[in-house]
């Protein structure tokens, strides 16, 4: 306690501050949806909400204060956005099943040491594919409802692009305050809906399904995999530290297993918000980052306290406003994925063809679109990777004309 006051800095705290802000800006909107798609109770919506928390600020503390780097851990965006399409064709109960099947794996990979291993045989192209095609439906859901309310959305759009351009780091936070502005100026928050109230877990029974688990488990393993550790692990390493991958998979694989039954879909490393605790912004000394880890941790715990009220916010906002806010926050990442499954010349059809698979929402032997998309993906790569094994070379027949030369 004497390093970590002797280490305070207020713009570590901010920093701390911003990245946790952003997280419930963006990702936690998607959370909503998911949970409107599949009627869900707003005690068991607070329950989920209360477990990704409580989750990411308990180890997002002990890790940082563990090795003394700025760790902030997340719940899963791209895991929230495959419950959209899944939540309304299963029960939560077999939801949870699923979360426990695919923290345990996580974790035997944490325990193994075999993360990079793995990392290196599976193509990246194709991962990046299927994360693109999770997230697609929410880029274009940020175009469908202008249709709804134009005036806002459009509003919200002009903002995103004018800090993008300007300030970068505030513009989903900025696109926020913008929605929210013109949502009350025009009537369209529903005060009525809003209630102050502390979040209370609710215990959920899990059940296995064989389908559920290729659906869910199968998809949130290699999201968690490729598309959340492996871009945590970089930032870490861009900003020069070395911690060891293994003690991090690990820690988050089992708090994710251990609030599994009271709705946690999964808990990573985070990416694009650990960048704003990682970098100078934070603090000059590299050492003293790690301040911004713990004060993250600390502003997760407080929200999550009060995850009835966030229900009560998000349910109070207009559905484009949310449609539009979700849009916004993922086009980051759908670009992202985008490049990098089209980046490797000779992956670029098998990754295209992940991508379409997956965001055509096919449902086929009911098993999902991600699942089927990983198949035909893989499929693909590996019979376009082959190649024809040369034989001997044959020996030219020479023509009639060479055959009347005399020889020389």
């Amino acid at each position: 306690m004497k390093a970590l006051l002797k280490d305070f800095s207020l713009s570590a705290v901010v920093a701390g501050f911003i990245a946790t802000v952003i997280s419930y800006a963006g990702p936690l909107v998607i959370i909503f949806q998911a949970a409107k798609a599949g009627n869900m109770p707003h005690d068991v919506l607070s329950s989920w909400i209360w477990t990704i928390s409580i989750g990411s600020g308990v180890l997002g503390i002990l890790l940082s204060l563990r090795y003394k780097v700025p760790i902030v851990i997340a719940w899963s965006a791209p895991g929230s956005a495959l419950l959209v399409t899944l939540l309304p064709e299963i029960t939560l109960n077999e939801a949870v099943g699923a979360y426990i099947v695919s923290s345990l794996v996580v974790l035997l990979v944490g325990l193994s040491g075999a993360f990079d291993r793995i990392i290196n045989r599976l193509p990246a192209a194709i991962a990046a594919g299927m994360l693109a095609g999770i997230l697609f439906r929410f880029g274009t859901g940020l175009f469908v409802s202008v249709r709804e309310q134009p005036w806002l959305v459009l509003a919200m759009f002009a903002t995103y692009l004018v800090f993008k351009r300007g300030m970068p780091r505030y513009a989903v936070l900025a696109v926020l305050v913008v929605g929210v502005a013109i949502a009350i100026a025009s009537g369209e928050l529903r005060s009525d809906a809003l209630v102050i109230g502390l979040a209370t877990p609710v215990w959920i029974a899990p059940e296995f399904s064989w389908q559920v688990m290729f659906n869910i488990a199968f998809p949130l393993i290699m999201v968690a995999l490729t598309g959340q550790f492996v871009p945590g692990m970089a930032v870490l390493r861009n900003d020069g530290y070395g911690t060891p991958a293994s003690p991090l998979i690990s820690s988050s694989a089992l708090g994710s297993l251990l609030l599994a039954p009271f709705g946690c879909h999964g808990l990573n490393l985070a990416a694009i918000t650990a960048a704003i605790c990682t970098g100078r912004e934070s603090h000059e000394d590299p050492a003293k980052r790690y301040v911004a880890g713990v004060s993250g941790g600390v502003f997760y715990l407080l929200l999550g306290l009060f995850g009835a009220t966030l229900v009560s916010i998000f349910s109070a906002f207009p559905a484009a406003l949310i449609a539009a806010l979700a849009g916004l926050a993922l086009l980051a990442a759908i670009g992202g994925a985008l490049s990098s499954a089209m980046a490797v010349a000779q992956d670029r059809e098998a990754a295209l063809i992940t991508f379409l698979v997956t965001a055509s929402g096919m449902s086929f032997l009911g098993l999902s679109a991600a699942f089927w998309g990983l198949i035909f993906g893989i499929a693909a790569h590996l019979l376009l990777g082959l190649r024809p094994t040369p034989g001997p070379a044959a020996i030219p027949r020479p023509t009639c004309a060479e055959e009347e030369q005399p020889a020389r």
